[in-house]
Parts: C-alpha cells; structure tokens; sequence
C-alpha cells in the first residue's frame, strides 16, 4: 500500500457535473483504455443513469466525484453492484492533469474502504484493458490480484483487445490495511 497520498474527498454525483463527465468522456487521451468517444446525447444517457439514487441493490454504475484538496472536481470513481453475488466492479477516470500525483490511489482506497466496511462486499473487481500499465500498476499496488486474461475481449479503436481481470477479497484488503 502507498503512504503519503493526496488528501482528496469523494461526493455523490451532481446534476452540475455535467461538464466534468462530458470532459472525461470526450477526451481520447482518458478514454483510450475504457471506450470509443460516444456522441454526446450517448453521454448524457450515461450520466443521467449515474444520477439514480444507489444502493447495493442498484443495476447501474454509482459514480463519485474525485475531488482535490482544493475542493476542485478532477476525476470519477464508482461501483457496478453484483450483490446477488457480494461483489462490485470499481473504474474510474480522471483529467490528464490530475494523472499520476496520487489522486487516484486515494480515490480507490476511499472507495474500497466504503465498499468493504460500509456496503459489506466480499469482493472488489476490476477490468484493465491490456496495455493500460498505469491503471494495473495502480491496482495491484492496492492489493488487487490478476484473476485472468479475457482475449479478444472488447472492441476498442476499430479491434478486439484483451481485458485483465482482477479481484480483491475482503479478507485481503483488512489483511493487508
């Protein structure tokens, strides 16, 4: 586990993030790893759903808010409930400029505390497409473990890519805290 992240905060999502979300899924620079650019009007579909109200129970994506110690929105993070199964997926995304300071690893350890402590998940997963170094480094540096390689996975920029499948137990997680 890291030591020494950024002090950064999580908030539900909110109808004025509309911009932050469309930023996040119109750049190709964050989405180059996660999707093909959607038009906008696929986006605003996107994020009114992350507006429900969530719960374990929920069949979409809970989003938060990242953000910094200055209070300014940088990034998402969020769950994708599978509770029949005690398990949720977690992704996330954040601004270029806010990459590789930290954020991230303290977003995610935020959102696991929450998931493990608070909801009751046994597990947490996560897909990474291959070649996504920084975002696998990330999870295994958080306890994450890779479970499997899904090939040909997902279509991505005009090919089918692989996607890396990694889990985490709570049993782990409060081992390793």
């Amino acid at each position: 586990m890291q030591s020494a992240l950024p002090n950064i905060s999580l908030r539900t999502l909110q109808v004025t993030d509309w911009p932050l979300f469309l930023a996040l899924h119109q750049d190709p620079a964050v989405q180059r790893f996660i999707f093909d650019i959607q038009d906008e009007a696929q986006i605003r579909n996107r994020f009114d759903n992350s507006l429900l109200p969530w719960t374990v129970y929920a069949g979409h994506f809970m989003a938060e808010v990242i953000l910094s110690a200055g209070q300014q929105a940088v990034g998402l993070i969020g769950l994708q409930s599978d509770w029949a199964n005690r398990q949720a997926e977690v992704g996330f995304m954040l601004l270029p400029a806010a990459q590789g300071k930290g954020i991230a690893a303290a977003a995610l350890q935020l959102i696991l505390a929450r998931a493990f402590s608070e909801y009751g998940y046994h597990k947490i997963t996560a897909t990474v497409t291959d070649g996504n170094t920084a975002s696998l480094r990330l999870l295994t540096r958080q306890g994450f473990v890779q479970e499997g390689l899904l090939r040909q996975n997902f279509w991505l920029a005009g090919r089918f890519v692989d996607d890396i499948r990694l889990g985490l137990l709570q049993s782990d997680w409060l081992a390793n805290r």
